[in-house]
């Protein structure tokens, strides 16, 4: 029985301190039991203080790696990440579209945490027409749902209005993270495809071991897809994940360190159902 172990791939840029990116990515599928696989994008020169430089990968290499991965590979889920710029976007759109990778976790990268840019402006329109019509969910924080949606975003009310705002665009599942917030807990409100919502929440830790936070949630994710899990199980596992990998937390450098990818789920993790639309 060939191809048997569930396996997903991350289409992202290389954190060379290890701590988000692709790497982050495939420390969150070894610790949720499936085989991760990557397609680089872009590299970073980056450590707990911030990124010094980025610089892209050829598209044509892209290419390459979209092929060799989808001759031989059964890969049941993908996610994507930090995408650098219009063509490398537009790359892993056409490519996606002749894999067979699954659903699709989009995670909008486009600041890193120490305020340098992952995504050239130009590409904000691309990521909108063509990779989010694509995607299964996608899960920005709340300065990308503003910057995808041209909307401020202060409220639940205005949470929710534009996370069907992010729907109306072709994807099916919306996960908007409370993670910039100030509020006591960090919460995140969730839309699925048949327009249930649901708040998922926890306490919010005074830490700055953040770092990588959103890949991480996003890699999980899409592990749980391709165990077969449910969307609605995907996405709380990943908050019991996430929340465990800040609690247990590690030191590591002298900035935003990052998350602890050995913890285990967190129980503090709460769910609030509200009413089908």
């Amino acid at each position: 029985m060939e191809n048997q172990t569930p396996q997903v791939v991350t289409i992202a840029g290389s954190d060379s301190g290890g701590g988000a990116g692709v790497q982050a990515d495939l420390k969150t599928f070894q610790a949720r039991n499936v085989f991760g696989t990557s397609i680089l994008v872009a590299l970073t020169a980056q450590n707990t203080r911030g990124v010094q430089e980025s610089c892209p990968v050829a598209c044509s290499f892209v290419d390459a790696q979209f092929a060799s991965l989808d001759v031989d590979f059964h890969i049941r889920a993908a996610k994507t990440g930090m995408l650098f710029d219009q063509d490398h976007v537009q790359t892993v759109v056409n490519n996606y579209k002749k894999s067979s990778f699954g659903p699709l976790v989009v995670d909008p990268v486009m600041i890193a945490k120490g305020g340098h840019p992952l995504l050239q402006k130009e590409a904000v329109q691309t990521i909108k027409e063509e990779l989010i019509p694509q995607a299964y969910v996608i899960t920005p924080n709340l300065p990308e749902a503003e910057a995808l949606t041209k909307s401020k975003i202060k409220s639940k009310k205005e949470i929710k209005k534009a996370a069907f705002t992010l729907q109306k665009m072709g994807v099916k599942n919306v996960i908007i993270k409370g993670g910039h917030a100030e509020d006591e807990e960090a919460t995140d409100f969730v839309l699925m495809e048949n327009k249930t919502t649901f708040w998922l929440s926890a306490p919010r830790l005074q830490t700055n071991n953040t770092h990588g936070t959103g890949d991480t949630f996003s890699s999980c994710i899409a592990a749980e897809l391709a165990k077969g899990k449910s969307f609605k199980e995907a996405a709380i596992t990943a908050k019991a994940f996430i929340q465990g990998a800040i609690e247990d937390r590690i030191s590591v450098g002298h900035g935003h360190g990052p998350t602890n990818h050995w913890a285990k789920l967190s129980e503090k993790i709460t769910v609030k159902e509200e009413k089908r639309r």
